[in-house]
């Protein structure tokens, strides 16, 4: 999927006066990257542009993840936000999709790295399984069946494509990943189920506000075609 010089009405989901949180679709890139010089569309220009003031994210999310994106609307804010994370005061969980039958619960931490740098760095991530399928279909000459595992992970660490390299370390590979997952599994389940986009999803947030010390729980709808997708697979969870 690809979001490139279209503009588009991004889906709040939170907003007060000191912070804003957006369901961000799947193939927009948060700000401009030197990975990806010839894009022209980003989460941060189009929330500035339906607001008609500066934002300033939090965090990171990769561009084929969907989900909830946190903005401050000052820069005191946003380097309050970032401590919060970094203090571990801010929660956030994702949904996805995984190959196999995964534990019911379990943690990941394997040490990573990152194309920008090579040093190992200590990781972190806690999982628990929500439903588990096996669906008739063959994605694989190797197996008759596909047996795949919806799983709600929480990156206690924030690395780049945490979640990702993690679970492809325990060979849990997340579906449709196209650079940390199974190429072949991928093509047969884009072949048989129609996956064109990773099924990685930042389901929720949650934090004391800075400000007013209220709780905040922020949830994010999945996309229309992960809903889909979790349907033809025989998810019954996510209709709860």
């Amino acid at each position: 999927m690809e979001q490139n010089t279209l503009s588009m009405e991004l889906e709040i989901l939170y907003l007060d006066e000191y912070f804003c949180a957006i369901n961000k679709p799947a193939g927009l890139m948060v700000h401009k990257s030197r990975v990806a010089r010839d894009v022209k569309t980003f989460a941060m220009q189009e929330l500035r542009n339906q607001l008609d003031r500066y934002v300033y994210p939090v965090h990171r999310l990769d561009r084929a993840t969907s989900g909830i994106l946190l903005f401050a609307l000052s820069p005191e804010d946003c380097t309050l936000a970032q401590q919060m994370i970094t203090d571990r005061k801010i929660t956030k969980k994702y949904w996805t999709v995984l190959r196999g039958y995964t534990p019911e619960e379990g943690e990941i931490d394997k040490a990573l790295t990152s194309e920008f740098n090579d040093t190992p760095k200590e990781s972190l991530t806690i999982y628990k399984k929500l439903e588990q399928q096996e669906s008739p279909f063959k994605v694989s000459e190797r197996y008759p069946a596909c047996r795949t595992s919806l799983v709600e992970a929480q990156p206690i660490t924030g690395r780049t494509h945490q979640l990702r390299q993690h679970f492809a370390k325990i060979r849990h590979y997340i579906i449709g990943d196209n650079k940390h997952g199974d190429h072949k599994l991928n093509k047969g389940f884009k072949s048989e189920v129609g996956v064109e986009n990773m099924l990685l999803h930042a389901r929720s947030l949650t934090f004391i506000h800075p400000h007013s010390g209220e709780n905040v729980h922020i949830e994010a709808p999945l996309p229309d075609y992960y809903s889909e997708i979790l349907d033809k697979l025989g998810y019954q969870y996510h209709q709860q």
